[in-house]
């Protein structure tokens, strides 16, 4: 489980292809400083296993499924990424409940700058709009965000200077793919409400 507040820019150093799947080299030391094989490391909010760690950078394999579903096919040697360790039980959850499981992948639309702020047009597929609500949270490439207005094919967030200078949020530009994964509370609930809501359209239909 992850809080999405990034806690390193970090880089990719080198990517490799495999079949069905990836092997990513990441740099950051921070987040590497005690890591291990097995831990789990959020890159660009997606959940990743740690493979080898050596000399401030880590390694871990990346599957098809990940692939298809989130940005990281298109992340190159260079790149900066956003990285956070695994919450720690006890500590102070400063974002939301982030799983690290990608639901899908919006683009850049718009950016609007403010004198101390950034507001953020960012476009929705379809089969999540219905888990994104105002002042909702939302995790995009790994940042915990509060929704500001929501419409059927895309939401704002508004950026602190915090978040611009930290994150790759501050270097995205229209066009741009980000990594999204909406709040599994909303995807808990539709699941549960589901079979009653039918069954009252049955009744009602009878």
């Amino acid at each position: 489980m992850f809080t999405g507040i990034v806690e390193e820019l970090g880089h990719v150093v080198a990517t490799e292809d495999l079949p069905d799947a990836a092997r990513i080299r990441v740099a950051g030391p921070i987040v590497t400083s005690d890591a291990k094989h097995g831990d789990s490391i959020a890159v660009n909010g997606v959940c990743l296993t740690v493979v080898e760690v050596e000399d401030g950078a880590f390694t871990a394999d990346v599957m098809r499924e990940t692939l298809n579903r989130s940005s990281l096919a298109k992340v190159a040697a260079g790149d900066r990424v956003n990285l956070e360790r695994a919450a720690a039980v006890g500590q102070r959850l400063g974002g939301h409940i982030v799983q690290g499981h990608v639901d899908g992948t919006g683009s850049i639309l718009a950016r609007e700058k403010a004198e101390h702020w950034e507001m953020v047009h960012i476009g929705l597929p379809p089969s999540l709009s219905r888990y994104v609500v105002e002042k909702g949270s939302i995790t995009v490439d790994g940042v915990s965000l509060t929704v500001v207005t929501v419409a059927e094919d895309q939401f704002t967030v508004s950026l602190i200077p915090t978040t611009l200078d930290l994150t790759t949020l501050g270097r995205r530009l229209p066009g741009d793919l980000v990594n999204l994964e909406v709040d599994v509370l909303a995807k808990y609930v539709e699941r549960l409400a589901i079979p009653h809501l039918r069954a009252i359209a049955g009744e009602e239909a009878q």
